[in-house]
């Protein structure tokens, strides 16, 4: 039988030298070595994703991999995937560390330096027992077990009061709703509240598990509670100061644990980073962090993901920001968020609404919360952004959505209405006749599709600006168009007055031609004019000046009225007749 080792080992120079040593070992096929820790998991559950068989009997875990330390990658290894044999290599083999990595779940241990024949009875004993763990699970095993293992989410606060448990809760109904097997965990250890937002009244906590070194799952059948929705809730301890009891690696193995049992892992990590929150976003397939459009709430933000940097939790780029409590009229937008953080912004901003909240808050049953609410269908359009449902629950049609419904406490009957009408305009199709093949148009049936103002945030404030703008052009171009047409008459009144007072002027010196000339010369050719200066009653000289309004353009047309202006000047050429 050919022997399939996977190497994990972060030092080049150990690498290589356990490379060469393995190549010499007979009836071996050691793999490329892997770096570190992460990219460890991810590459064992590639392959049990593809078949049981597709894993590599053995697994070399170096002492000084990372970031994860060697005796907790073991633990996790083990829970995840127990067909597989674990040999730690570590130049301190004494009694100690031998029973600490016997308890982790490693099938023996390697001292350094190498030794062929020491490498080859560590490599063959843990062969044999993959080999007979395998055989087992082929007839009949848990395949869930086995598995890759459930998808892992961490949502956690910029601060107090920005949303955190309402996200985590709504997601894991959403994920639920959809029938997958959800796990919702509260490691806000010290004010915790799911128990209270989900009416829980239950002894049991995470502290439980904190002194357990081999969690099997009739010790986490005992601490989950089974609420009425179907989630799998493990709760925060109730006397706040037992949250100390619960470190990084009670965590580790908590969440990996669950990871083995249910499909979709959601854990509420609250707005303190306590040892045990940092651990769960470390290992977080995807890491949420919630945060409200003010200035402390991102500012709160920002500081997180610049303390996740320094300490090596995770990386602004690989964290998603959610925008609660979004308004078009806000002046931090989610684009500015994702500039100032350096993350990536979730498409789907969750909108305000206090009064909605409020009564199913107030009562302990979120899981009642009206499934018009724009928060709700936010927050289930988010879960179909992040990859928990899928477009339609499993079994489709109006069934399928039925059952969901009774899953999520009586909201499933309108399950993700905002997901199936966002994958519906992605793929070009009518949004309210559903994809062909897909199953929306039963669920459609079911769930109309959400109001035009929670889909114009869905879409964001860009198209809405347009709607709006287009809709108060016309508005706008009349008021400008009646501005303009009364400063044409306002100005047309002002050229009567000024020509007849020159014309006026200059007929009373130098008589009727000089009065038509000066009464002219000011009045632009765009203005039809008429001028009369016949003259007056002998001592006063009168000039008449009648111009017509043009419409909005002068020249183009004029109104049928006009505007007069008379003005009169003492006659000088009858008192130079009287002289003579």
């Amino acid at each position: 039988m050919t022997i399939r080792i996977l190497p994990a080992v972060g030092d080049p120079d150990a690498a290589h030298s356990l490379g060469g040593l393995l190549g010499q070992l007979p009836g071996v096929e050691p793999s490329a070595p892997v770096g570190d820790s992460t990219l460890l998991l991810d590459t064992l559950a590639a392959l049990a994703a593809a078949s049981l068989e597709e894993l590599p009997e053995v697994v070399l875990v170096h002492e000084r991999i990372g970031p994860a330390p060697a005796l907790e990658l073991i633990r996790e290894i083990a829970l995840r995937f127990p067909a597989v044999g674990v040999v730690l290599v570590t130049a301190d083999a004494g009694p100690a560390l031998y029973s600490a990595a016997m308890d982790a779940g490693a099938r023996g241990i390697a001292g350094i330096p190498l030794a062929y024949d020491e490498l080859a009875a560590r490599v063959q004993g843990a062969a044999q027992w993959a080999t007979g763990v395998r055989r087992h699970l082929g007839g009949g095993g848990d395949p869930l077990a086995v598995g890759p293992g459930g998808k892992l989410v961490a949502v956690a606060g910029a601060k107090g009061g920005v949303g955190t448990t309402v996200t985590a809760v709504q997601l894991a109904l959403a994920a639920r709703a959809a029938g997958r097997k959800v796990a919702l965990v509260d490691m806000d250890l010290q004010s915790g509240d799911i128990a209270s937002y989900l009416d829980v009244q239950f002894r049991r906590s995470i502290a439980d598990l904190a002194q357990i070194n081999d969690i099997s799952p009739r010790v986490l059948q005992d601490a989950v509670f089974t609420h009425q929705t179907g989630l799998g809730l493990l709760l925060a301890p109730g006397e706040g100061e037992r949250g100390e009891e619960v470190t990084d690696r009670t965590a580790r193995q908590v969440i990996g644990a669950l990871r083995s049992r249910f499909e979709v892992v959601i854990v509420d990590c609250g707005t303190q980073m306590t040892s045990a929150g940092a651990a769960a976003v470390e290992i977080a397939d995807i890491a949420l962090l919630v945060t409200t459009p003010d200035v402390v709430a991102v500012r709160a933000a920002k500081r997180m993901v610049r303390l996740w940097d320094r300490l090596q939790i995770r990386k602004a780029e690989e964290t998603v920001t959610v925008v609660n409590r979004h308004t078009r009229s806000a002046e931090i937008q989610p684009q500015l968020v994702q500039r100032a953080t350096g993350t990536t912004v979730a498409r789907t901003a969750v909108p305000a609404g206090f009064k909605e909240l409020q009564p199913a808050v107030d009562s302990g049953r979120m899981q009642d919360l009206d499934a018009k609410s724009a928060v709700k269908q936010a927050l289930w359009g988010l879960a179909g952004e992040l990859g928990l449902v899928d477009a339609a629950p499993p079994g489709g049609g109006r069934r399928a959505a039925h059952r969901g419904g009774h899953a999520a406490g009586g909201g499933g009957e309108r399950a993700l209405p905002g997901l199936r009408r966002r994958r519906a305009i992605e793929a070009g199709g009518d949004p309210a006749q559903g994809s062909v093949g897909d199953g929306t148009d039963a669920l459609n049936e079911i769930a109309p599709p959400p109001t035009k103002g929670f889909l114009r945030k869905r879409g964001g404030d860009r198209g809405q600006v347009t709607v709006e703008f287009l809709g108060v052009l016309p508005l706008a171009l009349i008021v400008l168009a009646v501005v303009w047409q009364l400063v044409l008459v306002g100005y047309t009144y002002s050229l009567a007055g000024n020509s007849a007072d020159k014309g006026a002027r200059a007929g009373a010196a130098k008589g009727a031609g000089a009065c038509q000339d000066a009464a002219a010369k000011d009045i632009p050719g765009s203005w039809t004019a008429d001028i009369d200066c016949s003259g007056g009653d002998g001592t006063v000289y009168k000039a008449t000046v009648e111009l017509h309004v043009p419409i909005l353009f002068p020249g183009a047309a004029d109104f049928p009225w006009t505007v007069t202006g008379t003005a009169g000047a003492a006659d000088e050429t009858d008192l130079a007749g009287g002289g003579d």
